[in-house]
């Protein structure tokens, strides 16, 4: 996240929604912490920024400030989504869970089946970031991101490809998509023959330059 896009997040209007807005960000790396709470940080809606590295300082924190919105990598976590997502509602129900990913779509199945409310992805521009943020804090759904118009891909085909690109084996895709072997292994065949690749990685190297996927 650019501090330049955080600049520009200051200038757009104020959106329907709670003051006072507590987030919890859970998320293992350093940068990201750094981006959410500077962007936060020039809110004046937002009261704090709540950093975790894994699920049980998430917890913990949850406890203690009682978020009204919690970001939440799935990859930071040492359960299943659902597992945590039940285990924070139970220490604060108020809390709305956004999934935050690499990917510009996310299956709606994919987000129920999480016990989220909606998602936001890492590549979104701030002002949308922070639209999905006030949303979710007063029980709304982001508004869906769809694939860029040029992709002839499906919701769930660039989900996929964008994990592909994150070094995912099909089993793992399966595992975090909540999808069996055969359908994953359906739409990694579908979205080649939509690239024209011949293999994972002729297909990431196509969507890159295509600007389908995160660099």
């Amino acid at each position: 996240m650019s501090v330049s896009a955080v600049v520009s997040a200051r200038t757009i209007s104020e959106q329907p929604g709670r003051r006072g807005v507590r987030v919890l960000l859970l998320d293992d790396e350093e940068i990201v912490h750094w981006g959410f709470r500077l962007l936060l940080g020039n809110q004046p809606w937002a009261e704090r920024c709540l950093p975790a590295r894994d699920a049980d300082s998430a917890l913990e924190l949850a406890q203690r400030f009682q978020p009204h919105v919690a970001l939440v990598d799935t990859g930071a976590l040492d359960r299943e989504p659902a597992v945590f997502c039940r285990a924070l509602t139970r220490i604060c129900a108020r809390t709305n869970v956004l999934l935050l990913t690499h990917a510009d779509a996310v299956a709606p199945s994919t987000v129920r089946a999480s016990g989220a409310t909606g998602f936001v992805s890492r590549g979104w521009a701030a002002p949308d970031l922070l639209q999905a943020i006030r949303r979710a804090s007063v029980g709304l759904a982001s508004q869906p991101c769809r694939p860029p118009a040029r992709s002839n891909l499906s919701a769930r085909q660039h989900e996929i490809l964008q994990l592909i690109a994150d070094g995912a084996t099909n089993g793992e895709i399966a595992l975090r998509l909540y999808l069996s072997r055969d359908t994953v292994k359906q739409h990694t065949s579908a979205l080649y023959r939509k690239l024209g690749a011949r293999n994972r990685t002729h297909a990431v190297q196509t969507a890159r330059r295509q600007g389908l996927i995160a660099v």
